[in-house]
């Protein structure tokens, strides 16, 4: 009798853990932080209050290094980051594309057919070619449950919101609205008021970005740069103050203020036996526009200042969905592999790679050896685009004219390496040639990928950049991984110390979920310690 009874309460017991570990999310809150770096949080964790990356670490999976494979600017390890797909499969490569039949630069994410809500660009997520975990709970709720995603600029916006989001919301850069497409169907009643009766530009002149501690509190700190606190405003005269603006953490305490209307007037969460997603994007660059190179302090800050951020955000969703019923989702993209120039004085070498000599030198080489015409149509992020029509006009081999180009730019001053469409799509091209080979979008990708030498700036005269802070920039060895974390009612804290694809985060997202993995989504899940 006692064995029977023991049977039945642990049968009753397991029933009991089943029921709880079915428990359906209510909320999915997916967070991409652009430059998140291990050794900074290391470096100001006594510095964080218990809530925001503490609580993270304390609570969730740890993802010490995810690995993007190679460096990759924030819309496409945005897009990588909630598909699970890489740029070969996703068809999002970088925030702009080269359009060889238009013969310039465009958004990737740029759509004729629709129009823009309070603003003049228009976009939808059409390039993106698979799904994201946004999509498929989404489609998992039969269109019940709702989709929001906020980001500081459209790329990360739409990456975050896929295709099937009701609103999908980034800061327009000429206007400073709360701008969005007419793809997505909602446009939130508070955020258009917003725009209307609290527009970012009128509120700009009133807004000072300044130290949260006394500048000899943040560790590690030359006494140098602790004497003068920086102070920074974005008065009305500065034509690049909305630059400037997005590129400090005064725009993540926007995303965050956004978050918490939309998590109120739209009810998010709320919403019984579904699981609403609410996505947001938030950057940690290092402020290019300071008058010091050495941009430590202020960078330090925009730590402090996000942790804060994360905090109240965490707070608000435990008042109103409460954290047994919430799955946080926080990716980081790699920190930029560009930086300032040292000051003049440590005499540290440097040296210009111009975009219009290693152009006008190239085609001066192929005329030599082909005849006269112009070959070189377009330098791109790195990418160097053939005129294919000459090309074929001359009854050339244009396999054969790549690698004469390839041979001829490697030997150029300032260049690192040379690779031919034709080697990263076999998967040949230097030491990481397969990660390579999948972060590259043959369709609208260039003959040949250059690679800049560390400690050459970029003048970009090719395309007639405009000169702003954001520039002059010198190339320095990007890191391609970079942190994650996982907080969710059923997963026990741990930290995973080995790499980890960046694929696999969208699937275990998913699983937790479970909902489908996105469509194009081919690494496995991880496994995670259970509670």
């Amino acid at each position: 009798m006692p064995g029977i009874v023991f049977a039945l309460m642990t049968s009753l017991a397991a029933v009991s853990m089943n029921a709880a570990d079915a428990r359906q999310a209510r909320l999915l809150v997916s967070i991409v932080v652009d430059g998140l770096d291990n050794d900074y949080l290391d470096l100001l964790r006594e510095h964080f209050g218990d809530g925001g990356f503490r609580r993270l670490e304390r609570e969730g999976a740890v993802i010490v290094n995810a690995d993007f494979g190679t460096s990759m600017d924030a819309t496409a390890a945005t897009a990588m980051i909630m598909s699970g797909a890489a740029p070969s499969l996703s068809g999002v490569a970088a925030d702009t594309r080269y359009d060889r039949n238009r013969l310039r630069e465009t958004p990737v994410y740029t759509d004729p057919d629709v129009l823009g809500n309070f603003t003049s660009d228009t976009y939808s997520p059409a390039a993106l070619r698979v799904t994201t975990v946004s999509d498929e709970a989404r489609i998992a709720s039969g269109g019940t449950n709702v989709v929001y995603a906020v980001a500081p600029k459209a790329g990360q916006a739409i990456g975050l919101g896929g295709h099937t989001a009701n609103a999908v919301l980034w800061l327009d850069n000429k206007t400073g609205n709360w701008a969005s497409s007419t793809f997505y169907q909602d446009m939130p009643v508070g955020i258009a008021t917003r725009n209307r009766t609290s527009p970012l530009q009128a509120r700009l002149d009133t807004m000072t970005w300044t130290p949260s501690m006394a500048p000899a509190d943040y560790p590690a700190l030359p006494d140098h740069l602790t004497r003068y606190p920086f102070r920074y405003v974005f008065p009305r005269g500065n034509s690049a103050r909305l630059d400037m603006f997005t590129a400090s953490p005064m725009i993540n305490r926007e995303v965050t203020t956004v978050a918490l209307d939309l998590l109120q007037s739209m009810h998010v969460g709320q919403h019984d036996g579904v699981t609403d997603v609410l996505n947001l994007a938030y950057t940690l660059q290092p402020y290019n526009y300071g008058k010091n190179p050495d941009s430590r302090p202020e960078l330090m800050d925009a730590y402090v200042k996000l942790d804060r951020n994360l905090e109240q955000l965490f707070k608000a969703i435990d008042s109103s969905i409460g954290t047994g019923n919430t799955v946080i989702y926080l990716a980081a993209t790699p920190p930029s592999g560009r930086s300032r120039r040292d000051d003049e004085r440590w005499a540290v070498p440097y040296g210009e790679f111009s975009t219009r000599k290693a152009a006008s030198l190239l085609n001066m080489y192929l005329m030599a050896v082909y005849g006269n015409g112009d070959y070189v149509s377009a330098i791109h992020n790195g990418h160097i685009f053939l005129n294919q029509q000459l090309i074929q006009e001359k009854g050339l081999d244009a396999h054969t004219v790549r690698n004469e180009a390839a041979g001829f730019l490697a030997k150029m001053t300032g260049v690192d390496r040379v690779h031919t469409i034709d080697d990263i799509v076999a998967g040949h091209a230097g030491e990481r040639a397969e990660a390579l080979r999948r972060n590259t979008t043959a369709a609208t990708a260039g003959d040949l990928l250059l690679e800049v030498a560390p400690g050459f700036e970029i003048v970009d005269d090719y395309n007639l950049a405009v000169t702003d802070g954001s520039t002059h920039l010198v190339e320095r060895a990007a890191a391609t991984t970079a942190p994650a974390f996982i907080l969710a009612p059923d997963i026990a804290p741990q930290t995973i110390g080995t790499p980890v694809d960046v694929r696999a985060l969208a699937p275990t997202v998913a699983r937790i979920l479970r909902i489908r993995s996105p469509n194009g989504a081919s690494v496995a899940p991880l496994t995670l310690e259970r509670r």
